[in-house]
């Protein structure tokens, strides 16, 4: 028998409000952090989180599944075959490109995502990343850490310049509800902001659209907010990071797989560019053996692990948008 990270049943008041009491399997609950209740999905049936599963563990647990839930676990043909009872699979993210859509819909089995509970937490993270590059941050809160400051004998530390946003360019790549966001936020520090469009079809009329070109040379910062797929993917390679300016940067908050790593560890590295900031990488957790992290200028680099998505609130209202989405039925 496969050991679980919980087994959870919904409150004795709850089962006469359901028709049947559903099996709900969670096959890589860890992704949502221990802090976040599970109430919401405890109330809907009996609800069994695993914190990992492999290919393998996965086929061995979804026996009985009648709703599946899934984060980064690749729902393959051979795992819906696996899940004879199974009649929702439901991804706690909004990309689905882990799951074999057209095997599911093949067997009459719906598949539900989530948008739109992360756009707060992306955008602060994003401002988060520029704030921390163009403000020198890592440098002027290591110089009093370290003690240069209290050691230098005037009142500031004026050595390592910082400019102001206000005035500069904003580009952004993919004006979807985030880039929306992301433009207000930047206006409101007083930029001009223009856009890109990956679909090819310029629907946001507050902003300029432009070409990907003139995006990349007339930008001081670039913001990716695109998802990825044929159109998107590899989109920032060496030729478009030598169009921007040495004084620009470039930040990636949609997915890996947009910007050539490689290519922009070595902007980064000889000051083609200003800095870069990533949230998202092209293989997750990100490899040690990564360009990335072979940067030798590493104050010119702004790195998480793909905590954008994933505030208190976010995940909160992720939870709750699960729910939401298994008590629709099916």
């Amino acid at each position: 028998m496969p050991e679980w990270h919980c087994v959870r049943k919904c409150p004795e008041a709850w089962k006469t409000q359901i028709l049947k009491e559903m099996k709900i399997v969670f096959l890589d609950a860890a992704t949502m952090g221990g802090d976040i209740s599970f109430a919401p999905l405890e109330a809907l049936g009996e609800l069994v989180c695993y914190d990992t599963s492999t290919p393998q563990e996965a086929l061995e647990r979804v026996g009985d599944c009648e709703v599946l839930i899934i984060n980064k676990v690749r729902v393959t043909s051979g795992l819906i075959d696996a899940a004879p009872a199974l009649k929702l699979i439901c991804e706690a993210a909004t990309g689905v490109n882990n799951i074999d859509i057209d095997y599911a819909a093949s067997k009459g089995i719906p598949v539900r995502n989530v948008a739109g509970y992360s756009t707060d937490s992306v955008v602060q993270t994003t401002f988060m990343h520029i704030l921390a590059l163009t403000g020198r941050w890592a440098y002027f809160d290591d110089s009093v850490k370290s003690g240069r400051y209290s050691g230098s004998g005037i009142f500031t530390d004026v050595t390592v310049p910082y400019r102001e946003l206000s005035g500069k360019k904003m580009g952004i790549i993919g004006m979807g509800n985030i880039g929306r966001r992301v433009a207000r936020v930047a206006e409101a520090f007083g930029m001009e902001v223009s856009y890109f469009s990956t679909s090819g079809t310029s629907h946001c009329r507050d902003y300029p659209s432009v070409s990907l070109g003139q995006l990349m040379s007339g930008s001081d910062i670039v913001s990716i907010h695109a998802p990825y797929n044929e159109k998107t993917a590899g989109l920032i390679g060496r030729d478009e990071l030598s169009l921007m300016k040495s004084s620009a940067i470039i930040v990636n908050m949609g997915r890996g797989g947009i910007v050539d790593e490689q290519a922009l560890a070595e902007a980064v590295d000889s000051g083609m560019i200003a800095g870069a900031a990533l949230d998202v990488f092209s293989s997750e957790p990100l490899p040690e053996d990564s360009p990335l992290m072979k940067v030798s200028c590493k104050e010119r680099l702004s790195l998480s692990p793909h905590i954008a998505w994933a505030s208190v609130e976010a995940r909160e209202r992720l939870v709750a948008m699960i729910a939401d989405n298994i008590s629709k039925g099916w």
